[in-house]
């Protein structure tokens, strides 16, 4: 699939709104700096510098305060980063067997490898998907976008098509919708729509780790097959499994409207 054009640059319509004026003209602190370059969202930044695995003028730096320019020389893991002139909004879909890392030490296929062949940018996940899991997934190289959907309070609604091997209790549905714990942990669906006897669309909002699974593992209910159909008002349409588009302008600022 050829990428197209996408001019849209959603990052400098916020810059004014995060950072103070002797920042905007020339420093930014060194996390946003990553952001800016399509290392990974700011949050994962802040985790790269903690870790040392990004240098300053030839110097590890650990504090992610640091303010830095264009003029000074920033790398990660070794790799010179620079901003990137393009900024990129891809959904993909997402096949069952693909991990949501930008590497894996076990040698499992990544979601990103699917979009390397046909974009020079470095794209990361906004979000994950479990391995088994399928469905759709935004990259991005716009850590201020990914930040923004990334966050609890973004409020944005992921739908899910979960298929099993036994029939669905009603009671599975009514506990999710009013919120359960299991092992320590609170789980809560916006809703628990079951379709048929063995299919069930559900609606998540925050979606904490494995959230689905965990609730139909503590019923007892093994899953045959997780499929994510919709995030916010993106919709899986007839974008077939491994295959990506770039968002429009007006899908870019519905997500950045919640």
């Amino acid at each position: 699939m050829k990428p197209k054009a996408n001019v849209l640059n959603l990052h400098d319509k916020h810059v004014s709104d995060t950072q103070p004026a002797s920042a905007q003209a020339g420093e930014v602190r060194l996390q946003l700096y990553l952001a800016r370059c399509g290392a990974a969202s700011r949050r994962t930044c802040e985790t790269f510098i903690a870790d040392g695995r990004v240098s300053v003028n030839g110097k590890i730096v650990t504090a992610a305060g640091t303010k830095v320019s264009e003029t000074d020389e920033v790398r990660l893991d070794g790799v010179l980063m620079r901003p990137e002139s393009r900024r990129l909004y891809i959904l993909l879909h997402k096949p069952a067997g693909y991990v949501c890392s930008m590497a894996d030490e076990k040698g499992r296929k990544t979601a990103a490898s699917l979009l390397e062949p046909h974009f020079s940018e470095r794209l990361y996940n906004v979000g994950r998907l479990d391995m088994f899991s399928s469905g759709l997934i935004l990259f991005t190289n716009d850590g201020e976008f990914a930040k923004r959907l990334s966050h609890p309070s973004s409020g944005i609604e992921k739908e899910y098509i979960v298929k099993t091997t036994v029939p669905v209790p009603a009671e599975l549905a009514k506990r999710f919708e009013k919120g359960l714990r299991i092992d320590g942990v609170f789980y809560k669906c916006r809703s628990a729509d079951i379709r048929s006897s063995r299919t069930v669309h559900i609606v998540l909002v925050e979606g904490k780790n494995r959230e689905i699974r965990r609730v139909f593992e503590h019923f007892e209910l093994p899953i045959r097959s997780l499929t994510r159909i919709r995030i916010g008002s993106i919709c899986m349409d007839n974008l077939e499994e491994g295959s990506f588009r770039e968002l429009s302008e007006e899908e870019c600022r519905l997500l950045s409207a919640y």
